[in-house]
């Protein structure tokens, strides 16, 4: 028999292995399990049609609301986490034909599906855009926690939109697992998909 007293973590260790090895680990529970955000919505996807959370039922989805005329910040995020997309894509496939890429806008006025699928193309031919009226929109953005407003109209009727900047990792059944970090490298946005999608 080994002594416990000389080896103090020899029996936790042990112990350890043997639930894991029974089946009786506890698998780590998602960051934002039981967070009340994301649910139903209606808008019309980058292709002109209209869409609701529906339709992409039994995916993953990485969500993230911004604008294509965004001058710095959407761009530089939604091309961090696409090509964090593209590394999980490259590390296991299979996983990642579960997921589905997302780009909600806070813009309709000027984010018509035309300009929404030339912006989503630059970055990832599988992230889809998804607009819709400034009502519809207002109502996905409040369900998925997201705030934002738009600023004041310049010249040329420029402006600026002020939002939330956060990725949102939601499962199949529309319920959210995790926030993915826009701001990451590739490797580590990959990591974390591969945490989750499966």
């Amino acid at each position: 028999m080994l002594n416990n007293a000389k080896w103090p973590g020899l029996a936790v260790t042990g112990a350890a292995l043997l639930l894991a090895g029974c089946g009786m680990g506890t698998p780590e529970a998602p960051p934002l399990a039981g967070a009340r955000i994301g649910g139903p919505f209606t808008l019309v996807a980058e292709n002109g049609r209209a869409v609701t959370d529906k339709d992409f039922a039994g995916k993953y989805r990485l969500v993230y609301f911004g604008y294509s005329f965004c001058p710095d910040v959407c761009p530089v995020d939604v091309r961090n986490l696409m090509l964090g997309v593209k590394a999980f894509e490259a590390a296991d496939a299979d996983a990642a034909r579960k997921l589905q890429p997302l780009f909600v806008t806070v813009d309709p006025q000027r984010d018509t599906p035309k300009v929404l699928r030339e912006f989503t193309d630059a970055f990832h031919p599988r992230l889809v855009g998804l607009t819709g009226s400034a009502e519809q929109v207002a109502a996905a953005a409040r369900g998925f926690g997201v705030a934002y407003q738009k600023g004041e109209e310049k010249a040329a009727g420029a402006y600026l939109v002020d939002h939330s900047r956060v990725a949102t990792l939601f499962g199949p059944d529309g319920l959210p697992i995790a926030i993915v970090s826009h701001d990451a490298d590739p490797e580590t946005i990959a990591a974390e998909l591969a945490k989750w999608v499966r």
